[in-house]
Order: structure tokens, then sequence, then C-alpha cells
């Protein structure tokens, strides 16, 4: 059974995707949290549409990415950064309108690598599309002398070792 998060965290997850002017444009809303996933939604627009008059794959792919980091963010530990270092997708069917949901939900987290799996679905629920990506993960930039803090405190699936001092 999955873990929900608290609105705390869904809030937290939602600020932080609205700071990408890219995902605030594109309309991505976080709908759900639990531990180890997250589930993003958005409604296609004109803007999202390519020639064929479906949804463009790089919105799509965006929203998984987007999805999946999220996801990412709730396994490592408070201040550690994610970056995607790589996304594979398939597209399954075209989405030619209504609503567009993303789950993500972590496969591995080590203390370098979070893999992501992520399903796209349509209003109706049919699989749209299916990526599988890999994070990058590192302790946050150090800012005014402290470090970044990345959200709330919460538990996490990942450990972390000390080094020891040679």
């Amino acid at each position: 059974m999955k873990k929900e998060l608290s609105r705390e965290f869904v809030d937290f997850a939602q600020r932080r995707v609205k700071l990408s002017r890219f995902s605030a444009l594109m309309g991505f809303e976080v709908e759900k949290l639990f531990e180890g996933g997250a589930v993003l939604g958005m409604t296609t627009a004109d803007h999202h549409r390519q020639i064929h008059n479906v949804m463009h794959g790089g919105v799509i792919a965006a929203l998984a990415d987007t999805a999946a980091a999220v996801a990412a963010y709730t396994v490592v530990p408070s201040g550690t950064e994610v970056v995607t270092v790589e996304l594979k997708i398939n597209y399954l069917l075209p989405v030619a309108g209504g609503k567009v949901s993303a789950e993500g939900r972590v496969l591995r987290a080590g203390r370098n690598f979070v893999v992501v799996e992520c399903d796209i679905t349509n209003h109706e629920g049919a699989l749209v599309a299916k990526a599988l990506l890999t994070f990058g993960a590192a302790a946050g930039n150090e800012i005014g002398g402290a470090a970044r803090k990345v959200g709330p405190a919460r538990p996490t699936a990942v450990t972390t070792r000390k080094r020891s001092k040679r």
C-alpha cells in the first residue's frame, strides 16, 4: 500500500514545480504524492499541440520527466537535488485532447542515482506513453553559507553512509 504524504508535501511540491517557468506554462499540477511516487496532471490546450493537432511528444516527455523528478524527491534525503541524466520514452497512443496524468514510481533509489518509471495516461485511463528515467542525486547547492533546504523533513527510503576519513 502506498503511504500518501501530507498536504504540506503536496503544496511544497506544487510550489517547486511552479518555480520552473516551463512547467508553469505547460500547466503541470501536482495531484498526489506518496513515498516513492507522484502523480502530476495537465489539461491539453492549443499550445500543447503539434502539426497533426495532437499533443506534442515533447510536452508528454516533459510531463513524465517532471512527475518522475517529483517522485525521486520523495525518497532522497532533504537537501538533495536531482537532475535527469537519462530519459527513454515509448509513445503508445496520440493525445487528441482532455486531461493527461503522469504517475512516476521510484524503482531504485541509490546514493548517487534514482531510477523511476512513469506511466502517462489520457482522460479515459488509457496508457499513452511509458517512460524510464535515471536521475543523478547530489547534495544541494550552498547558498549564503548554508545548505539549501529542498523540502520539509520527511521519512526517506534512502540511507546515507558517512564516509571514513582517510
